[in-house]
């Protein structure tokens, strides 16, 4: 999955082309930089900072997103990103989870570093033209960032999640199970029509030949 965003708790006035470069430096400095193990769930707290009914009613939320429309949201939550730029973490870590389906490369990545006070959005390209970088910064400046200034990360979390949810929905739909079982039995109701077909071609064919022998 290839993601594309850039952001920060605090924003920066760093241009583009100096971001990119960093990106490239970090890339080869940061080859072998240890990133925690692909979870079960699709919110990962590894702080403590949320409480397990926090956490669920998050996960809850996100896998009903997920189920209906198949864009596929991972938050995570870390003490820090030791020294290396949380966006290019996010990135990493979302290549290494696999995050979203890699045909529609529809995966979004929210990741928030409480110790180093920095947070970032990251999405897969499937996903730009619902959530442009201007939405992202909007939801991290509105939704985000005064909650987490107040030490409300569950506040914070939720209604960033709920924003995503409200701009992506619709954006793409899971695929029924009827169209699955259509799919999976689509060539042996191929096989069976083409039978049918020959059988009813051989029975005219030799209902034909007895008349033809009564004349």
């Amino acid at each position: 999955m290839i993601f594309a965003k850039y952001n920060l708790f605090d924003q920066l006035g760093v241009k583009h082309g100096v971001i990119t470069l960093c990106f490239l430096l970090l890339s080869f400095i940061g080859s072998a930089q240890d990133l925690p193990a692909q979870p079960k769930g699709l919110v990962s707290d590894f702080t403590n900072t949320l409480t397990s009914t926090e956490v669920n009613a998050l996960e809850r939320k996100l896998l009903s997103f997920e189920d209906s429309t198949s864009i596929q949201l991972a938050v995570v939550l870390v003490n820090s990103t030791d020294g290396y730029d949380i966006a290019d973490y996010a990135v990493r870590l979302a290549k290494k989870w696999g995050v979203g389906q890699q045909k529609y490369n529809n995966g979004i990545i929210v990741v928030a570093a409480i110790g180093d006070r920095a947070v970032t959005i990251q999405t897969g390209y499937g996903i730009e033209g619902a959530l442009p970088d201007a939405i992202v910064y909007r939801i991290i400046d509105n939704e985000i960032k005064p909650a987490f200034r107040d030490a409300n990360y569950y506040e914070g979390l939720n209604d960033a999640t709920n924003a995503i949810i409200s701009y992506t929905k619709g954006e793409y739909k899971a695929d029924s199970k009827a169209k699955k079982s259509d799919a999976e039995g689509g060539g042996l109701g191929g096989v069976i029509v083409i039978v049918i077909i020959f059988v009813v071609i051989a029975f005219i064919s030799k209902g034909g030949g007895d008349n033809r022998g009564g004349r």
